[in-house]
């Protein structure tokens, strides 16, 4: 008979408040685990089976620093699927470790999404080091430029010393190339220390192949679903049970013992979970109720690929009650209209009419006809608001997943990048950033990985060539296990304080610092906005809160127009110029005053913004 276990245990290598360290492991596969700890010669610790397939034992002289492994019936040893650490990589024992550290934020509550300005990077391109320490001296800079909140993509343990993160393998550990555990926790302390919050992405949809032994312990996946990336995740199966405990021990982990203030879901859409209480719904109940029990602000926003409003509807009206989640057609309709793209999904988009639904309304595509998908996409909610969606002109996702890795300052000029970043900080939704886009970074951001295995790295450069072939880019594909492919990837630091990068850098400081500081901008509020296109190519967004009221006029056109519009009566002062000399820019074309109360007639310069403010009084400056 199985003893029963205690709701006290936690997975993996815990160290007891008696000296001692705790040993648990959820393995169904088998009738029997044996602990072996690496010394000079392998201890061996027979384990107590207790109730659902969980294993336990206590190890009086386990400290931090010691190698252990599980030993399974056939005599294969394995890493503990919670492992904390893997000194010796993805193959190797794993590590127990000391959550002992000298945190100083025990004032920290976090920030809201109304507040939140998020800024993603990737930690081994972010600096030449590519390590957390190396982030923290950035820090005053992010801050300067207005972000609140550092997004860091996936950090857990992954082959070798190069990849994006989606290949991880052990999820409760930290990568050792980046600095482990103590590395991460110093970042995100002085984040806090400096009034930042830090976003974590984790991936709850896949594992990596490299490295991957769940399958040797239970029934982690499932054949009845699949993904792009290999075996779905068992939520709703046999002995799902277990499975969904792990992930939401992960999540807690996160945000518990590392202090993270958001997770973001990646790639929900591939979690098949057909569950009367699904998982999504159990994970945001259990990070809602640790919320509480810490007094922080703790958001989950989710990438979802089917534009679904079911991920940040409440849960008591069938909805999964996350906070945000990433809108990939507000990038769509921008990046097809900047570059006149229309290969792949960008064939959906490319008109004004798109770009002003995804600012009414978030999407979109709310149920509208797809050809690329050739179906119908999306849903709308007349609930949500503009802070329940992430924008960006850039991500990751958009440049890395090209085939040479371009950012949009190698597909547009100087003008189209600052109009692009006025779209996304004037409007009224939760913006993000791309690590370099605020200075218009030219390194590419290109897919890198570092396998071991020779068969798997062939597969993963013959996938890569076949995912380009829906866009037809005419183009050699960068060798991803090549360490020059993420050498290439490196952010250039110097450029931000010389000629046009140091202009566009200032660009977005300035358009930040006006989203914070007029009230009509700085809410996310989707009845106080009103967006009209202005034909042949011209878009207003109209903003207001009180008697605060602005209006952006925005021109596509590749040479000069002429924008008619009607105005409220009073007086409307110009407040930023894309084109004005301090922007680099050609020169103002645009009034620096217009008199309200008719129809308005005033020029623009190609691909340019104009924001005016309605006032009675010229503002400072003028």
């Amino acid at each position: 008979m199985h003893m029963t276990l205690s709701s006290e245990l936690r997975l993996g290598a815990n160290l007891t408040s008696d000296g001692s360290c705790s040993f648990l492991v959820w393995c169904p596969n088998h009738s029997s685990v044996t602990l072996g700890i690496c010394s000079l010669a392998v201890e061996k610790f027979e384990m107590t089976p207790l109730e659902n397939s969980y294993f336990h034992c206590s190890v009086p002289h386990a400290k931090p620093g010691t190698l252990y492994s599980y030993i399974l019936p056939d005599g294969a040893k394995r890493p503990d699927p919670v492992s904390k650490s893997q000194p010796q990589d993805v193959h190797g024992p794993s590590q127990v470790c000391s959550d002992s550290f000298q945190w100083t934020d025990s004032s920290w509550r976090g920030i809201s999404l109304d507040e939140t300005v998020l800024y993603e990077l990737h930690v081994g391109t972010f600096t030449p080091e590519g390590t957390f320490d190396a982030i923290i001296p950035r820090l005053p800079a992010l801050k300067s430029l207005g972000i609140t909140t550092i997004e860091l993509m996936p950090l857990t343990q992954f082959p070798g010393e190069r990849n994006w993160g989606y290949d991880g393998v052990y999820l409760f550990a930290v990568q050792d190339s980046y600095g482990g555990r103590d590395g991460l926790k110093r970042l995100v302390n002085a984040c806090h220390e400096s009034g930042m919050a830090v976003a974590l992405d984790v991936v709850y949809n896949h594992f990596g192949p490299e490295g991957n032994y769940l399958n040797d312990f239970g029934p982690y996946f499932t054949d009845s679903y699949s993904t792009p990336w290999g075996q779905a995740v068992n939520f709703d199966g046999a002995h799902s049970d277990g499975v969904r405990r792990f992930f939401i021990e992960n999540a807690l982990h996160w945000l518990a013992d590392f202090h993270i203030d958001a997770l973001r879901l990646d790639a929900i859409h591939t979690i098949v979970d057909v569950s009367a209480k699904r998982f999504l719904e159990e994970l945001g109940e259990r990070v809602d109720d640790l919320a509480k029990n810490l007094n922080r602000k703790i958001h989950i926003i989710a990438e979802n690929d089917r534009n679904d409003s079911r991920v940040i509807l409440p849960r008591d009206s069938g909805g999964y009650g996350f906070a945000s989640q990433w809108n990939d057609d507000f990038h769509h309709s921008v990046h097809a209209l900047l570059t006149g793209e229309r290969q792949g999904y960008y064939g959906d988009f490319g008109s004004l009419e798109h770009l002003a639904k995804a600012l009414r309304e978030g999407y979109a595509y709310s149920g509208q006809y797809s050809q690329f998908r050739r179906r119908r996409q999306g849903s709308f909610s007349e609930a949500s608001t503009p802070k329940n969606f992430v924008n960006f002109i850039q991500n990751h996702d958009q440049v890395g997943n090209r085939a040479q890795g371009e950012r949009l300052s190698q597909l547009v000029d100087f003008e189209s990048l600052k109009l692009a970043a006025g779209l996304l900080m004037l409007s009224p939704f939760v913006p993000m950033l791309f690590m370099g886009e605020e200075y218009g970074e030219t390194a590419p951001f290109q897919y890198f990985v570092s396998h071991t295995d020779e068969n798997l790295i062939e597969s993963v450069r013959r996938g890569r060539r076949s995912e380009f072939e829906k866009f037809d880019w005419r183009t050699d594909v960068p060798d991803p296990q090549s360490a020059d492919t993420f050498l290439r990837s490196k952010l250039h630091w110097e450029c931000r304080d010389h000629g046009h990068h140091h202009k566009l850098l200032l660009f977005y400081v300035e358009l930040l610092k006006i989203r914070k500081t007029f009230p009509s901008l700085s809410l996310s509020v989707r009845d106080e906005c009103a967006i009209s296109i202005i034909e042949p190519s011209g878009l207003m967004v109209e903003r207001w809160h009180d008697r605060d009221r602005t209006v952006a006029f925005f021109n596509f056109q590749s040479a000069s127009s002429t924008l008619k519009s009607s105005l409220l009566p009073g007086v409307w002062h110009k407040v930023l110029d894309s084109t004005d000399h301090r922007w680099n820019g050609p020169g103002c074309a645009a009034p620096r005053e217009l008199q309200g109360g008719n129809a308005v007639s005033f020029q623009l310069h190609a691909r340019s913004l104009a924001l005016l403010k309605l006032s009675e009084e010229a503002p400072a400056g003028e």
